[in-house]
């Protein structure tokens, strides 16, 4: 959702006639030259604006257009030398030559600018099929739950990055994690991979929650471990998460917080913080404590919506340096259905930010249906 957060598709159908309109301005000069030399004293000879023409259609047109341009601006500048009887003379032969060399060059601009086009493409389709492997869509409907999301990768050129979420189903409830690699960017993919891939691997298992969240931790310091070797600073790698248990038939949400931001329950009444009171360590740093893995329970009843996010929404700072005051602002939007809720939260950032996004960017809310 790159309003900053979605890049909607561009169609082709507003692209054709600005470009026209170029081409028209183009083809004008390369028409008006010859003409307007006609009239024209002696003197006066405009072939070099010739030149104007390849170097417009390369800045909107394909390579096979400004070879075309180019061909017809040398015709044009023979054609206006052949009126005057001036083709053979010293001035002519230097414009000729000089608008066959810029002409070369634009091509050739052109070519690298595709191929490089080209490149950038197949680096989106790579960046995209892992998005789809590693962070999949959520569903819309898990059960009784309605579910909708946004994600913003901190690299402009990739769709993932160090913030992650998923939604599996366990016999007779729903199963999220939202977390926070630590640092941003592609960096942190690869502990994402991990901190996910165990997750979902672990669904049909149907655990208990404290055993779920035990086999995140060592699933974490194994990757750190492997990939530091044995002189691993042991604060190198970890994972700030929520692990949320939803059961069908009970109105209650059973959360185990590992130093994640704690999520919003919003109900018509207001939002209110579901604050762990004793949090368990970020995931990975587990080891380094005796703190237990114990689920807290809150209401969750039918038409409370749950707002999961990371710090990439609640650090966000105005002009100011306020934080965005989350709480404060979706009280106002208790009414609104979780995809709306959701683009109302992300649409309000994107204008309380004071400036560019500078970390990833999670957010999930979910909703108990009837």
């Amino acid at each position: 959702m790159r309003l900053p957060f979605h890049v909607a598709p561009s169609g082709g159908w507003h692209a054709e006639p600005r470009v026209s309109a170029w081409l028209t301005a183009v083809l004008a000069i390369i028409v008006g030259v010859p003409v307007a030399d006609l009239f024209l004293p002696p003197d006066i000879h405009l072939a070099h604006l010739l030149a104007v023409a390849p170097a417009f259609t390369v800045a909107v047109a394909t390579t096979r257009l400004t070879a075309a341009v180019s061909v017809l601006a040398a015709l044009a500048l023979i054609a206006a030398g052949a009126e005057r009887d001036s083709l053979t003379t010293e001035s002519v032969l230097v414009e000729f030559g000089s608008l066959i060399a810029v002409s070369a060059l634009l091509v050739l601009f052109s070519v690298l600018r595709d191929r490089r086009n080209r490149e950038l493409a197949r680096v989106r389709r790579v960046s995209d099929a892992t998005q789809r492997v590693v962070l999949r869509p959520l569903p819309a409907r898990a059960g009784p739950l309605s579910i909708a999301s946004a994600y913003r990768a901190f690299d402009a050129d990739s769709t993932i990055g160090g913030d992650l979420y998923a939604v599996t189903r366990a016999a007779g409830s729903t199963r999220l994690v939202i977390g926070d690699v630590r640092g941003k960017g592609l960096a942190t993919i690869d502990s994402t991979a991990i901190m996910l891939g165990t997750f979902r691997a672990l669904a049909h298992r149907e655990l208990p929650l404290p055993e779920l969240v035990a086999h995140l931790e060592g699933a974490v310091r194994w990757d750190s471990t492997g990939n530091a070797g044995l002189e691993l600073d042991v604060g190198e790698t970890f994972v700030t998460a929520v692990i949320a248990d939803i059961p069908d038939d009970e109105s209650a949400v059973h959360l185990i917080s590992c130093g994640h931001p704690p999520p919003l329950l919003l109900r018509r009444t207001g939002a209110t913080l579901l604050t762990v009171p004793e949090p368990a360590p970020p995931v990975g740093l587990g080891a380094l404590s005796a703190v237990p893995y114990v689920p807290v329970t809150f209401p969750f009843a039918q038409g409370d919506r749950l707002v999961l996010y990371t710090d990439g929404v609640s650090e966000t700072r105005d002009r100011d340096g306020a934080f965005y005051p989350l709480a404060e602002r979706v009280t106002a939007w208790s009414d609104e259905a979780p995809a709306d809720l959701v683009r109302r939260i992300t649409d309000d950032l994107a204008a309380y930010a004071a400036t560019p996004f500078n970390d990833d960017m999670a957010l999930v809310v979910v909703q108990r249906d009837g």
